[in-house]
């Protein structure tokens, strides 16, 4: 999943949340400070995304579509304090789908999934196998 994806999902989760009288304080302040740390990111360089941040908008495609060119643009998508502010807010809001964003295809060699024991990659030049033993 693309960190501009976490960021829309945490945004969508924290706006969906606080839709609800029940959103807890921890939820309220993540979400705050998340749109505060993108705004600081993005804001003086494009007024249309800083202005789509003040939206209360509940679905993620929505985020993406308005505010993902100026993550990726003025760097936000990469900033680490805003992708952990995003997997912050989005473990708070919305836990079952915090789980689904957390896979980094960039570093995973190639596995993806849940592994219930340890696993090993070697990334090193394959081994030939040894030849016969001659009898």
């Amino acid at each position: 999943m693309s960190s501009v994806e976490v960021i829309a999902a945490a945004l969508a989760a924290g706006a969906g949340a606080g839709l609800h009288d029940t959103a807890s304080a921890a939820v309220q302040d993540a979400y705050a400070r998340l749109k505060e740390l993108i705004k600081g990111c993005v804001g003086g360089g494009n007024a249309e995304a800083a202005q789509a941040l003040d939206a209360e908008e509940i679905e993620p495609e929505v985020w993406q579509a308005r505010i993902g060119d100026a993550l990726t643009d003025s760097g936000a998508a990469e900033d680490e304090q805003i992708l952990a502010a995003a997997r912050r807010l989005l473990a708070l809001a919305d836990p079952e789908k915090a789980k689904t964003l957390n896979i980094d295809i960039g570093t995973n060699y190639g596995a993806a999934g849940e592994f219930h024991a340890p696993v090993t990659f070697h990334q090193g030049t394959p081994v030939p196998p040894a030849p016969p033993a001659a009898g």
